[in-house]
């Protein structure tokens, strides 16, 4: 698929979703972020039921429409008709991109995991879309044992990836290492806790977005 990634999206992780209030949460969360500039967002709910995923899902979708914002649910290629999400991002255990891609047509986005210290195998064959690679630094809203590899691990895997491939920087980016991040060889960097444990999410992507242009 043709889509132009921005330099900057944000991961929601449900996490940060308070119990009370969760509707109005999120349809004001979503409504300030779209008004702030997101074009694309990936939304992820490791714990929570289907129930919860897809009421979810349906708030953000109304609140960020289809066609101005791109949205990207985590793991669950299942769901992504039902959500009415333009794509998934798959990690190891989830579905393969191939079988992502086989379900979803070659119309919506198809994430991955790309590496870390270096490229899986046979990643670049996948029929994703983009290849998120990292740990970069360490990270509180994802659990990994993997070292981080900040921007000179990155330059590695832009050269081990070669010019095209689109990879997605992720994991304990700050707004202070981002710039070295993509001037390193990152396509985009990809922020949860940066941008959702502040008080203004919406200011502090538009920060972001105005830092990294």
């Amino acid at each position: 698929m043709t889509f132009s990634f921005p330099k900057v999206y944000p991961i929601l992780d449900a996490a940060v979703i308070p119990a009370q209030d969760r509707t109005g949460f999120l349809q004001r969360l979503g409504s300030e972020l779209a008004a702030a500039g997101v074009t694309l967002l990936e939304y992820r709910n490791k714990a929570g039921s289907d129930a919860e995923l897809l009421a979810d899902a349906a708030i953000l979708r109304a609140a960020m429409p289809a066609g101005n914002i791109k949205l990207i649910l985590d793991d669950r290629v299942d769901l992504i008709e039902q959500c009415g999400f333009d794509g998934v991002h798959v990690d190891a255990g989830d579905a393969t991109p191939a079988l992502a891609r086989r379900l979803l047509g070659p119309n919506r986005i198809v994430g991955t995991y790309g590496g870390t210290e270096t490229l899986l195998p046979g990643i670049l064959n996948e029929p994703a879309d983009y290849f998120s690679v990292g740990p970069i630094g360490p990270t509180t809203t994802k659990q990994t044992t993997k070292p981080p590899i900040g921007a000179e691990g990155v330059r590695k895997l832009r050269v081990e990836a070669g010019p095209k491939a689109i990879l997605v920087a992720a994991g304990g980016v700050t707004l202070e290492t981002a710039p070295d991040i993509l001037a390193a060889g990152a396509s985009v960097v990809a922020v949860s806790a940066a941008i959702f444990r502040t008080a203004d999410p919406a200011r502090e992507f538009q920060r972001w977005a105005k830092t990294l242009g």
